[in-house]
């Protein structure tokens, strides 16, 4: 009999494993896979981007994805005492852009280790190659777990960390949606988010652009009626299949939500690479770097505004040949071609599957989860946190600083009932 069992060895788990043991609880961690922290030893590119800076409101901002509820965990714990946690194990952090947090050694296997030593130092018990077959529980409360083995084990409450279906070559296939919901717990629809976007524009068939990136274009998606629903000015990439990049993974949960609403018709999206410009600034632009110039080919004249297989792909489009010169072109070629650098307009299709993207949206609903302690409201002495939850964030530290936050508060609460029923029995 443990006082608390855990089930998954990523970022939430490892740290709700800490926590409850911190509060010297007996703690058993059982993991499917060869070894713990798969997803915190790729993620950041393998530098492990472990929170993020901004102050709370703007972490919230960051998780489109029912981030208001980490409001409450946030006041238990939150990323300033994730950038302590570490620190406090030795893992020294920098800040970088946007407020991310990296180990000043770039390398996501220090984090990783310094969680292991620690869950040594307080006698976690891991159990590795270990998947879990099923929750046992009573119509009261949960009572432990059974191992696909058929081994079982028994505890007085059962934190549940074993991730989304996203990035499931480190062991996150969705085996917790199902208890979840044995438990009585509403599994809200799953779908990719932060995933790359496809399309069927005759330029992305025939590769015409695969390989260009974009720097600090702003990306849009509108809906049907043309209403612009969230613009992210990022990097963005043309890829062999359609789309990628920072501001393309942020704006694809819009993607995916445009389609379910207008039946899986493709949706537009418009790219601007002058972001400082509309049609109309740009076109003065365009004319007046002309008239400086008047004899010079304007492929020449413009070769400043964007990279160049960009602009000639974009004149072409406009129907202006390269090499003719300012003097002889006619204006309205020259607003066609201001229009397609600030509303480059194209369709997209769909995303990738969930199983590759970065983070999975959807998951156990909020609603049914108490936000001071993570706990069920459905089953007494059940936890869960981190991505199984309906909560999800772009990329850049959201996600982990969700998962680390929920996981300690999980791990924390946990611990708190297991030491009351002992009390009490």
């Amino acid at each position: 009999m443990y006082d608390v069992i855990i089930i998954g060895g990523g970022p939430s788990g490892l740290m709700a494993s800490i926590a409850a043991a911190s509060s010297g609880q007996q703690v058993l961690l059982i993991e499917k896979g060869k070894k713990l922290g798969k997803k915190l030893v790729i993620s950041g590119g393998g530098r492990c981007n472990v929170t993020n800076r901004l102050p709370l409101d703007e972490i919230v901002k960051n998780i489109p994805g029912n981030g208001r509820f980490l409001h409450s965990p946030f006041s238990v714990f939150n990323n300033e005492d994730i950038i302590s946690f570490f620190e406090g194990l030795g893992v020294a952090l920098k800040e970088e852009d946007h407020g991310r947090m990296f180990p000043v050694s770039n390398r996501a296997q220090d984090v990783a280790d310094a969680m292991f030593r620690e869950m040594d130092r307080l006698n976690v018990k891991v159990m590795l190659d270990s998947p879990v077959k099923k929750l046992l529980m009573t119509d009261e409360k949960v009572t432990g777990v059974r191992l696909h083995s058929g081994e079982e084990f028994t505890a007085k409450a059962i934190v549940v960390a074993v991730g989304g279906k996203a990035v499931p070559q480190t062991g996150s296939t969705g085996d917790g949606y199902p208890w979840a919901e044995k438990a009585g717990h509403t599994v809200t629809d799953l779908y990719p988010t932060e995933v790359p976007l496809l399309s069927k524009e005759p330029f992305i068939v025939s590769r015409e652009l695969q390989g260009l990136a974009l720097r600090d274009a702003a990306v849009s998606v509108l809906n049907k009626k043309g209403k612009n629903l969230v613009t992210h000015q990022m990097d963005m990439l043309f890829t062999h299949f359609g789309l990628s990049g920072p501001a393309v993974l942020r704006c694809s949960q819009y993607v995916v939500k445009e389609m379910k609403k207008n039946g899986g018709e493709p949706v537009e999206m418009r790219i601007n690479t002058l972001t400082e410009e509309n049609a109309e600034s740009a076109f003065q632009l365009l004319h007046k770097m002309m008239k400086d110039e008047p004899k010079k080919a304007v492929k020449n004249v413009w070769k400043s505004i964007t990279q160049e297989r960009w602009l000639l792909f974009l004149m072409a489009r406009a129907g202006i040949d390269p090499q003719a010169v300012g003097a002889e072109l006619a204006s309205d070629k020259v607003r066609a071609f201001a229009q397609q650098l600030t509303a480059f307009s194209m369709n997209v299709t769909g995303t990738q599957p969930i199983e590759k993207a970065f983070v999975t949206g959807g998951g156990v609903s909020i609603k049914e989860i108490e936000p001071k302690t993570m706990a069920s409201k459905k089953k007494p002495g059940l936890y869960f946190c981190g991505e199984i939850l309906d909560i999800h964030g772009y990329t850049g530290g959201y996600n982990i600083t969700s998962a680390l936050v929920t996981g300690n508060v999980a791990g924390r609460s946990a611990a708190a009932f297991a030491e009351e029923l002992k009390v009490t029995n």
